[in-house]
């Protein structure tokens, strides 16, 4: 019976013994998981696919971002997370502890990039857009983008996103975009095809940079259309001459922009709506959400002209009469500025 209860006793101090340096692990591990860490500034870190929990681990310590790679370890494991990390480039923010660098890699809270396409941009002008963007990485795609796929939004995207991919983002957005609005599209309507909604939107969309005036803008065109005549729209008339970039003119050794030559306007084109009834051939732009929903549900308007007023608007009329003198105002406020250039 001593025997027995030499065991018993034996047993009970090693529970008890075990039982302090377990809990004592616990609490150095608490304390070494929850403690700020080393970091005096933001500090960026890749995880790279495939990599395990430990891998990470060392190079974080190695790189003096978390003091105690087996802590990290531990606790990761402990917590059932060795396996949950997210792939992308984190920023570490400063004195970060162990337990807020396994959290934000667990929830793949990654450093996020932006490109921001206008509205109104040639596919030309966005490819130079995407191009020129130093987070994207990779080749623009071979093959050939038209024109008016694209929509114009702000794409947000991690790092090693490349270039093709950011495309074919802005393709799908178009698609889907096009599949939302035109089941909801208005009866009778001058565009019988989703394709031709978005080149109808393209005119408006160059027509006019205020957001207040695309639904005008686009009632104007459709009643046009309705009436038999022509949209007459320079936008479509400079698409034809330089495929939508801006056109120059040498005034006193400088480049100047400059306005559409009456030649330029009596050129047919594929393009030029002066000389053709209906449609340009393409969109001359990629238009936004707004012009695209503006053309599909317009507002009824007896407005069949307008001519721009100068201060980045547009003045619109019902009659040839009204038109003729809005158009002599803003030739007025045209040579002004003309003579203000030159001055300069």
């Amino acid at each position: 019976m001593r025997f027995l209860k030499a065991i018993l006793v034996l047993v009970f101090i090693g529970v008890i013994v075990g039982g302090a340096a377990l809990g004592a692990g616990w609490m150095w591990l608490q304390n070494e998981v929850a403690k700020p860490g080393p970091i005096v500034e933001e500090t960026k870190f890749r995880v790279e696919s495939g990599d395990h929990v430990g891998a990470v681990a060392q190079r974080l310590e190695q790189q003096g971002i978390i003091s105690d790679a087996r802590a990290m370890k531990l606790h990761a494991r402990l917590s059932g997370q060795q396996a949950a990390l997210k792939v992308g480039e984190y920023a570490i923010p400063a004195r970060a502890s162990i337990g807020a660098v396994l959290d934000q890699l667990v929830e793949g809270d990654v450093i996020q990039y932006r490109i921001t396409i206008p509205e109104g941009r040639t596919t030309a002008q966005i490819l130079r857009l995407v191009e020129a963007h130093p987070d994207l990485v990779g080749d623009l795609p071979e093959r050939e983008i038209g024109e008016g796929t694209l929509l114009p939004d702000t794409y947000i995207f991690a790092s090693d996103t490349t270039r093709t991919s950011i495309i074919e983002r802005m393709e799908k957005a178009q698609d889907d975009l096009l599949a939302e609005l035109w089941p909801d599209r208005q009866e009778g309507i001058p565009v019988s095809t989703p394709e031709e909604a978005v080149i109808l939107a393209s005119v408006v969309e160059k027509e006019t940079g205020i957001a207040e005036e695309r639904p005008l803008v686009a009632g104007l065109f459709t009643t046009r259309l309705k009436r038999g005549m022509r949209l007459e729209s320079d936008p479509t008339v400079i698409y034809g001459v330089s495929r939508g970039e801006p056109l120059y003119r040498t005034l006193n050794g400088k480049q100047v922009r400059r306005t559409l030559y009456r030649s330029e306007l009596n050129r047919p084109t594929d393009w030029n709506t002066y000389q053709m009834d209906g449609l340009p051939k393409t969109p001359i732009c990629n238009p936004g959400r707004d012009a695209i929903a503006a053309v599909l549900n317009p507002p009824e308007t007896e407005y069949v002209f307008f001519v721009a007023d100068g201060k980045g608007g547009h003045l619109f009329a019902e009659t040839l009469a009204e038109h003729n003198r809005n158009v002599a105002a803003y030739r007025a406020y045209e040579r002004e500025e003309i003579a203000r250039e030159r001055s300069n």
